[in-house]
């Protein structure tokens, strides 16, 4: 069954469908600026209303915070496409890695393992031993102080640390990406929970109104049901009064 949006003039489903009675004040209020002949027992579809919704929170972020930033406007698109927020951060970080990052990676991963301090301490050692050991070479290559040595050890680390410096600044560019995901997913998160709360006080509030209701016309029968009685036994007392009563028979002698 199709019903007519009061907002947008399509047809949508019924199950796409809520009337404005069930609709929050407040974004009620922000659908009658727009369209003022949307009334309480109007109907809106669900993209119209995440619309509005999005509006309505687009509003209060500005009136709480001012200008608003760019990952509170990717709240905002959420809300107004009922999208989801959250999503694979690691994902979408490892794909836009160039070939560089990815080198750097890697060599900030080998460098920071044990893999690498037994290597290269086996490597110095064996440098070492073969350069210090006469017997082996008439004329070692690196003799003693190991000029050569200390020469390949400055350079890797002159080549190491901006390695790693480039690893671990992207690592900051990652938490920092992290940081301001994790407060959009708060900050939907708490708009919701907003929203929900509202949700249930005007529900409450609703379903108060129809007890109410009911027990007016609950009362209303009971008057009847009264008056009724009270009639009836009204209109048994006149049928008594009308019946006439038999005189005593005198008696002779």
């Amino acid at each position: 069954m199709n019903s007519c949006c009061n907002v947008c003039q399509k047809n949508k489903r019924q199950n796409q469908m809520t009337f404005g009675e069930l609709v929050t004040p407040a974004i009620l209020t922000l659908i009658q600026k727009k369209h003022p002949q949307f009334n309480h027992q109007s109907q809106v579809c669900t993209n119209c209303l995440d619309y509005f919704r999005a509006e309505y929170v687009e509003d209060i972020l500005e009136t709480e915070r001012g200008e608003l930033s760019a990952i509170e406007q990717e709240v905002i698109e959420s809300f107004r496409d009922h999208e989801l927020f959250s999503e694979n951060l690691n994902i979408q970080f490892e794909g836009k890695r160039t070939i560089g990052e990815r080198i750097a990676d890697k060599i900030a991963v080998f460098g920071g393992s044990w893999t690498f301090i037994i290597f290269f301490s086996v490597f110095i050692f064996l440098w070492i031993g073969f350069n210090a050991t006469s017997y082996l070479m008439d004329k070692p290559f690196d003799p003693f102080p190991f000029i050569l040595l200390n020469l390949a050890l400055s350079f890797l680390a002159a080549v190491q640390a901006p390695v790693i410096m480039m690893s671990q600044n992207r690592q900051q560019k990652r938490d920092r990406m992290k940081s301001e995901f994790e407060y959009g997913v708060n900050l939907k998160a708490e708009l919701e929970i907003r929203h929900l709360h509202r949700k249930m006080d005007q529900l409450l509030s609703q379903q108060w109104r129809r007890l109410l209701e009911i027990q007016k016309i609950q009362i209303g029968l009971m008057r009847e049901i009264l008056d009724n009685k009270q009639a009836e036994s009204s209109m048994r007392e006149k049928a008594i009064k009308k019946i006439p009563q038999k005189l005593p028979i005198k008696k002779t002698g």
